[in-house]
């Protein structure tokens, strides 16, 4: 199979997958935070075995716990996948939040150049989108995560797409490069 055919598949079932999620955002979201928990899980084992294994009385005591917390944090969300849907949410808006008022911040040191507008504005949105979902928390919070990720499936296949389409039309010494670089 070619290299394009390849990008366009997976570009073509990214947004196919994007569509179903954003179709069904709290089921994807849910189904999210179970996978995230399970994540969880298996970092915090992982961080309990490093920890064992460390030489000192304060790692190892640091390691263990950091890694029980995990394990218990990733119990939580992969057996209340609502409840931890719900945190996740609030958290993302948080960070939502926050990025608005550093690109402000940003903005501000950039006063004399043409980049001050672009970030004093995109901060400003930011802040009033966590504004909106914080005020309707309770309609926008569950299906935060799962519009998010759909939004983000449909421009990753978006993406893929572009660049099986650019891949295809690329010729000559261009394309050799692009299918060394691909196929490492």
């Amino acid at each position: 199979m070619k290299l394009w055919v390849k990008w366009l598949v997976l570009g073509v079932l990214s947004i196919v997958f994007g569509i179903f999620v954003l179709a069904n955002p709290i089921a994807a979201g849910a189904t999210l935070t179970m996978i995230i928990g399970f994540m969880f899980i298996l970092m915090g084992a992982a961080q309990i075995y490093a920890g064992w294994q460390a030489d000192d009385k304060s790692s190892r005591f640091m390691g263990i716990g950091l890694g029980i917390l995990m394990v218990f944090l990733g119990v939580s969300f992969a057996f209340n996948p609502l409840e931890g849907l719900i945190s996740l949410a609030m958290l993302v808006t948080i960070l939502i939040g926050l990025n608005g008022v550093t690109r402000i911040m940003t903005g501000y040191q950039m006063k004399d150049t043409p980049m001050f507008w672009p970030m004093l504005l995109s901060g400003a949105v930011s802040i009033l989108l966590a504004g909106y979902i914080i005020a309707n928390f309770a309609e926008v919070g569950p299906q935060l995560l799962g519009i998010l990720l759909g939004i983000e499936l449909l421009f990753n296949g978006a993406g893929l797409v572009a660049l099986a389409v650019f891949l295809r039309s690329a010729t000559g010494a261009v394309k050799a490069k692009l299918e060394e670089r691909f196929e490492k």
